[in-house]
């Protein structure tokens, strides 16, 4: 029993530190989009349907093992008892209406929390292109011209509608705050619509281990008015660094830990170019894995 009290006493500021929104998992009840207040609300509904059986099994538990303790000689024993179908309806039928709430939650909001389904609003949303590549993120915005590596700049209260895929391979794109998150896979596009409500710097990661620079492959994600996202677009604009196939090549090498980085142009087309070259009918490139060695990745370039 001392043990037990020695760990948690060492285990609260690991706690205080999750609970105040720095550990990736607590951020999820904290959200600051639509999409990601609806998975908060569906997380606790489900948590709360469950605890209507586990917290009684908890108790009945402990009050049982309490009743019926060596100590206690007034404990009735009764050997002969054979079952109760009082008892045998409850520890059917709760259960059993429990799993049928959920399911009728989870087939609702699988279809209202599909990632491909664009936003209600009647602003135009944002576009944006996702390439994951070994290990850091390129954001292009297709029509506004521009492109960053590892910081991902949106404005408030505009839909924002991300078309993703992967230069290598699999990845999977998640901002916790904002909700949703959905694979990166070489020759494919995948999508994912997102609002986000609330300005700040929220943390983007990838939660698919894809190598050796995994654990440095986050972004930032900052949240901006509409006046300071185009602002941001101009400085971008005048930074004077273009995005070409050449300048793409140098970004295909693998680097850990990369600082952002913005292009004020972007070749034209570049994303679909990065689709179709892992659509070709070559076998080494339909090559399936979801860790890339180091040795591999260097072949490749």
């Amino acid at each position: 029993m001392k043990k037990l009290w020695i760990s948690l006493l060492f285990s609260l500021p690991l706690m205080g530190y999750a609970l105040d929104g720095q550990c990736s998992q607590w951020t999820l009840l904290d959200p600051k989009g639509p999409i990601a207040a609806d998975e908060k609300h569906l997380i606790l509904t489900a948590l709360g349907l469950m605890l209507i059986v586990v917290i009684p099994v908890i108790v009945m538990t402990i009050a049982f093992a309490w009743k019926y303790r060596t100590g206690n000689k007034e404990a009735t024993y009764a050997p002969k008892w054979d079952n109760s179908h009082a008892i045998e309806a409850v520890v059917w039928t709760v259960p059993a209406v429990i799993i049928t709430i959920l399911g009728v939650i989870v087939w609702r909001s699988t279809h209202d929390l599909t990632p491909e389904k664009p936003l209600a609003s009647s602003v135009k949303p944002l576009v944006v292109q996702v390439v994951a590549m070994n290990w850091k993120w390129l954001f292009i915005y297709p029509e506004q011209g521009v492109a960053s590596v590892n910081k991902l700049v949106i404005p408030t209260d505009r839909p924002v509608s991300f078309q993703i895929t992967s230069d290598s391979v699999m990845n999977s794109f998640f901002i916790p705050r904002l909700g949703g998150q959905i694979y990166a896979m070489a020759g494919m596009q995948t999508s994912l619509n997102l609002l986000a409500s609330d300005v700040g710097t929220y943390r983007g990661l990838n939660t698919q281990f894809s190598g050796e620079g995994f654990s440095g492959m986050n972004f930032e994600t900052k949240v901006v008015t509409s006046q300071a996202f185009n602002d941001w677009l101009a400085g971008v604009k005048d930074y004077g660094k273009g995005l070409d196939s050449i300048a793409f090549k140098s970004l295909e090498v693998p680097s850990e830990n990369v600082k952002p980085a913005y292009f004020s142009s972007v070749e034209p087309q570049l994303f679909q170019t990065i689709l179709q070259k892992y659509q070709a009918d070559d076998p080494k490139l339909r090559t399936s894995a979801c860790v890339a060695p180091r040795s591999l990745i260097q072949a490749k370039n």
